[in-house]
């Protein structure tokens, strides 16, 4: 509890003031999880950082001006700073910054390191709406893009596509939804040889498993939808970069473009993220056991998960993901083509759920090619592997022999 005389001047709990910032130690992941950020309020001593659910902040004196931090709730808030504060501390960055969406997220980086014309290298297999971005929104400003498979150990097309204009590279691995995985330390090095910003989306695996900062990577994206928010309650987007100087760099853009994260959505995932460990910990496994049992049934053409020892870059699995965790996300074909996809998709019965969205604690089969890549070239589908009967799953959390039950009867049934 703080002091009474800390309560009465507005002062610094006596957490604060007797342990230092909670950051300054080495706590693990879920103990950091819980804590980062967040600080007992120094007025009242609430556990939970409040939602300042307020437009403007009153200044002490004009030479004083935004002394405390926050000025507009635009440019900065004290809820969504907390949160910022945790997810950096999540991925080991030097700055953070929060976002209405996940696509507000990639619109802002590259609106920040990308001008008229610029080039812009990006995987070949991300999520529809960044392809989307990039192949229709951001060409029409001068901006120049070209897609490239970026899962060969020569990282060759990589290396073909650069060009004298080429500012950044945008990598997402494991990537959506084939869950086709990057080399992050080979590929950073190819961005450092040529001074290039390096970009990954590290959605689908969460720091708890990879932090591509560690891999020199310069910024990592994140949708906080998935399994930061893991309960489809909200929405957002989180950008972490390696350096302050690109942290305050997507800033200045994010300002600009007012697309900043709410206090209400913010004051959610602080919640939400204190059990994203033990939640993506129980949907790795699932995934695990969930993909082991397709594998084995006569109905299934082919299934892919980075845990498998099917899966082809399986070596690259073990080198990035850590804690024998490969995450919850796994997609698979049955046999009989597209009809018999899309049938198993249309009849699977509870607990899976037909919708759009990944990393929740609900079960969600999705078909991408009527969903979420749906905006991308039918050719550029095709290519890599996204036909109209591949199904994508994103397990959950419930036990995973109901899961695998329902899976089996909707099976047997084809």
């Amino acid at each position: 509890m703080p002091s009474a005389q800390n309560v009465k001047q507005g002062l610094k709990s006596d957490f604060e003031v007797n342990s230092g910032s909670w950051e300054d130690k080495q706590y693990a992941f879920e103990t950091q999880a819980i804590h980062s950020g967040v600080r007992p309020d120094p007025v009242t001593g609430a556990i939970l950082t409040p939602v300042y659910q307020c437009t403007t902040f009153v200044q002490e004196s004009i030479e004083k001006y935004c002394e405390k931090g926050y000025s507009y709730t635009r440019s900065s808030n004290p809820t969504v700073t907390a949160l910022e504060e945790k997810l950096n501390a999540l991925e080991g960055g030097a700055g953070c910054t929060m976002y209405a969406t996940g696509m507000a997220a990639t619109t802002t980086a590259i609106s920040t390191f990308m001008s008229a014309g610029d080039h812009a290298i990006i995987t070949n297999c991300s999520y529809g709406g960044t392809n989307r971005a990039a192949r229709v929104f951001f060409t029409r400003m001068g901006m120049e893009f070209t897609f490239v498979g970026m899962d060969d150990d020569e990282l060759a097309e990589v290396k073909a596509a650069i060009k004298p204009n080429t500012k950044m590279i945008l990598s997402e691995t494991p990537a959506n939804p084939t869950c086709t995985l990057t080399d992050l330390a080979a590929l950073s090095k190819v961005a450092k040889e040529h001074k290039l910003v390096h970009i990954c989306d590290n959605t689908f695996v969460t720091p708890l498993i990879c932090k591509p900062l560690d891999y020199g990577v310069d910024v990592v994206l994140a949708s906080t939808t998935k399994f930061v928010d893991g309960h489809n309650i909200t929405v957002g987007g989180a950008l972490i970069a390696a350096t302050k100087e690109m942290s305050d760099s997507l800033r200045f853009t994010q300002n600009i473009l007012g697309n900043n994260m709410s206090p209400q959505v913010a004051f959610y995932q602080l919640q939400t993220v204190k059990t994203m460990a033990l939640r993506v910990k129980k949907q790795s496994e699932n995934a695990m056991a969930v993909a082991t049992f397709l594998e084995a049934h006569p109905a299934v053409d082919k299934v892919c998960y980075p845990g498998l020892a099917s899966h082809p870059q399986k070596k690259i699995a073990d080198k990035q993901h850590k804690g024998n965790l490969h995450g919850g996300m796994l997609w698979f074909e049955v046999k009989g083509g597209t009809a018999a996809g899309q049938k198993l998709m249309d009849t699977v019965p509870r607990p899976w759920s037909l919708c759009e969205n990944l990393g929740a604690a609900e079960s969600i089969i999705t078909c991408p090619a009527v969903m979420t890549h749906a905006n991308m070239l039918k050719e550029d589908r095709l290519k890599v592997g996204i036909t109209d009967g591949f199904i994508r799953v994103s397990c959950g959390i419930e036990e995973v022999e109901d899961l695998i039950h329902a899976l089996k009867g909707a099976l047997d049934k084809l």
